[in-house]
């Protein structure tokens, strides 16, 4: 495993390179949870997963973003389509990049599905969100997210779809990359139902092929930083998994 640290890919955010020791990889970029508001792009999920990845050919960039409270929506979603234009644009000065995937964990899962069904970002960078080959959502939430609510003075707990919800994008475009959702059996309250809700309007506009799911056990995103009885990590092999699923 090769890394390259503290890349900068716009004014004072950074980009984290976990690479293969190969010419040739796919690419995964990640962008950490923490409620847009906590955690860093040096997380201790980052740590298991990343090495794992990258010596099974898989490199993966772990993205710093803007958060709060210094940070307003949409800041953290445009600094994560700018993260991933840098990425198909420079990449090819670490390697060739054979395959790109997006995704996230928690609030990066709300990120990675907002660049996903909301094509205006990535699409403001010369990047259509189907040129992405694939993406991983990972307990993400697909309605308004709890701290964009608090913005935007309204009660963190109730269930809005808006503009600043994935949600609301929905069966708005013709076609999809393949995707796929992971959620735990114990996640947080109310995020197993949307995330099925989410799936089933995927289904509903005739993307079920589209679809994958992986159903974990355990608390919200405690599988991230878990590895299983080989010492290996567990979200690393339902990445890797996932990855090799989609046709080159």
């Amino acid at each position: 495993m090769i890394t390259k640290f503290d890349i900068e890919y716009k004014d004072g955010l950074y980009i984290d390179l976990y690479l293969p020791d190969s010419e040739a990889f796919d690419v995964f970029v990640y962008f950490h949870g923490g409620g847009l508001c906590a955690g860093d792009r040096k997380g201790k999920e980052i740590k298991v997963f990343a090495p794992f990845l990258a010596q099974r050919g898989i490199a993966v960039a772990s993205v710093e973003y803007r958060m709060y409270p210094t940070a307003k929506f949409p800041d953290f979603i445009e600094d994560g389509a700018d993260a991933v234009a840098w990425i198909k644009n420079n990449i090819c000065s670490y390697g060739k990049c054979k395959r790109l995937f997006v995704g996230g964990s928690s609030a990066g899962g709300y990120m990675s599905m907002m660049l996903c069904f909301n094509g205006e970002y990535l699409q403001k960078r010369g990047v259509s969100p189907t040129d992405i080959d694939g993406y991983i959502h990972d307990a993400g939430q697909p309605t308004s997210h709890f701290n964009v609510l608090k913005e935007l003075g309204k009660d963190s707990r109730r269930l809005i779809v808006d503009e600043t919800a994935p949600m609301y994008f929905l069966g708005t475009a013709e076609e999809y990359s393949p995707m796929l959702f992971i959620i735990a059996d114990d996640d947080m309250f109310g995020r197993y139902e949307q995330t099925m809700l989410m799936i089933s309007g995927m289904k509903h506009f005739g993307h079920g092929d589209k679809v994958h799911l992986k159903l974990m056990h355990g608390k919200h995103c405690s599988y991230d930083y878990a590895v299983d009885e080989d010492g290996e990590s567990t979200f690393g092999k339902v990445i890797e998994e996932f990855i090799n699923k989609i046709n080159l």
